[in-house]
């Protein structure tokens, strides 16, 4: 009897060796069609590029070894997308206007697709120039500007492929649009990816939020698992969250199996997995980057309208993008209605101009105030542990060392830069000492910011407006269409 009780216990004991070992390739598996599905379905519906396309110069290389084995479909009737790998259950992400791309993990799809989409603005004139309309740009064209943006969409030399793959560059100087650019197939009404620029938009609803009094950053955060008695996370602030030195364990090295990619694909509540982390140092005590902690934050902002959707998206467009004409812009959410706080907020091009605007002039907007007084100083105020003080709140620093411009993010542009960054090369930089917003959004394969080409755009765009009269620059002159499709 007893060597037929330890037979069993050595056959469930290897049973459970072999689930874990299977664990990692199945989450792997997981995330692989996840991110597919989801990706393709954005791109699609906000930016209308065709899935083959997508799957093939982004997603195949961004994956890696094994995207051979995924198929994606798209259904040209409702834009839903179902990602395959052959014995696995398929990735599925779903369209809902208002809300952009959903993954459906485990949860009922009909009740994701009750979503009511609050109504909308009506759209900007087309006859009153930007900011206040969406005229087409006119003027002489600065040679200057010409250069820079020819050399932003160029593929750069000695690279396999399509690399650098610019979909967009528009800049705005004195409050000005002068530039705008286009990869051929996008144009002014596609909305572009955000990745981790999605960071500052969910920090400024923080600040819109502060600022009708419905949270204080400096108090600590409203996240129910913390809330425990003795529970060291509960001494956490939003202002914490947004600096990423909360001390969260998050692990943001990206690959099939780690904490921010499971987080987006396989979990249907980000801001609760990332909330679940324990601590790794004292709140305030260590800089870390971390997803997770924008996903908390937008959790937070979900749970001040008690879960309801639609009263949160309405909140999003009338207190904050409505007023500062971002009439484009969809924040995506997870299943369970937070925004997707890290990574996936759309907007076109020009809208993405007019966020990077109204933080160049502090939060304000034809007089009125959208962001607490003396936000931007806030969110330019470098992180006290971050190394050479490259990160505020929510938005990338080149503050670096005063005394030794190689310590900086970009040595050869001024200090007082910052910006919204994400990955695959979307930028929304603000120069305070040349007046200017430059945008720059791609699918740039590989991460360095060289190869991205954004550091010699922002100086070629500084040395233009300083060195030629105020020029503008229409669109598509001497774009490359992003595939050949």
């Amino acid at each position: 009897m007893n060597r037929i009780v330890s037979f069993v216990g050595l056959l469930l004991l290897l049973a459970v060796a072999f689930l874990v070992y299977l664990a990692k390739p199945l989450t792997a598996v997981k995330v692989g069609t996840g991110i597919s599905a989801r990706v393709v379905c954005a791109l699609a519906h906000h930016t209308g590029l065709e899935p083959d396309w997508v799957k093939d110069h982004y997603l195949d290389p961004l994956i890696g070894s094994g995207a051979g084995w995924i198929r994606v479909h798209l259904d040209s009737e409702t834009g839903s997308v179902e990602s395959r790998v052959p014995l696995v259950s398929p990735g599925r992400a779903i369209v809902r206007e208002g809300v952009g791309c959903t993954l459906v993990l485990e949860e009922d799809e009909a009740a994701l697709r009750a979503f009511d989409d609050p109504p909308h603005a009506p759209p900007l004139p087309t006859d009153l120039p930007w900011p206040d309309g969406n005229a087409p740009i006119e003027g002489p064209t600065s040679p200057a500007l010409s250069t820079a943006l020819d050399a932003a969409f160029e593929e750069p030399e000695n690279r396999p492929g399509r690399m650098r793959q610019t979909l967009a560059v528009l800049i705005a100087h004195r409050g000005r649009l002068i530039a705008e650019r286009y990869a051929e197939g996008i144009d002014r009404e596609s909305r572009l990816l955000s990745w981790s620029a999605a960071k500052s938009v969910i920090a400024a609803l923080v600040g819109v939020a502060e600022f009708e009094g419905r949270l204080d950053r400096f108090s600590p955060a409203l996240v129910p698992e913390w809330r425990g008695s003795g529970d060291p996370r509960g001494t956490i602030t939003p202002d914490q969250l947004l600096r990423m030195s909360s001390g969260l364990a998050f692990d943001e090295t990206y690959g099939a199996v780690n904490d921010v990619s499971r987080m987006l694909f396989t979990n249907p509540d980000a801001g609760a997995f990332a909330a679940d982390m324990e601590l790794l140092h004292e709140p305030g005590t260590a800089w870390a980057y971390s997803s997770g902690t924008s996903n908390i934050l937008a959790r937070i902002l979900r749970d001040l309208f008690e879960r309801n959707l639609e009263a949160q998206v309405r909140w999003s467009r009338t207190s904050f993008f409505d007023p500062i004409g971002m009439h484009s812009a969809v924040f995506e959410v997870d299943a369970s209605g937070s925004f997707v706080g890290s990574s996936l907020f759309f907007a076109t091009g020009r809208d993405w101009v007019r966020f990077g605007q109204l933080h160049l002039q502090d939060g304000t907007w034809n007089g009125r105030r959208i962001l607490p007084e003396d936000w931007t100083r806030y969110l330019s105020t470098p992180t006290p542990k971050a190394p050479l003080g490259e990160y505020g709140a929510g938005w990338w620093l080149n503050a670096g060392n005063p005394d030794d411009p190689a310590e900086r993010m970009w040595p050869s542009v001024p200090r007082d830069v910052y910006a919204a960054r994400g990955m695959s090369g979307q930028y929304v930089v603000i120069v305070p000492s040349a007046d200017l917003v430059i945008v720059r959004f791609g699918l740039t394969q590989a991460a360095e910011d060289e190869l991205q080409g954004i550091e010699p755009l922002i100086r070629a765009t500084i040395d233009a407006v300083q060195s030629d009269p105020p020029a503008v620059v229409g669109p598509f002159a001497g774009a490359v269409r992003p595939g050949g499709y």
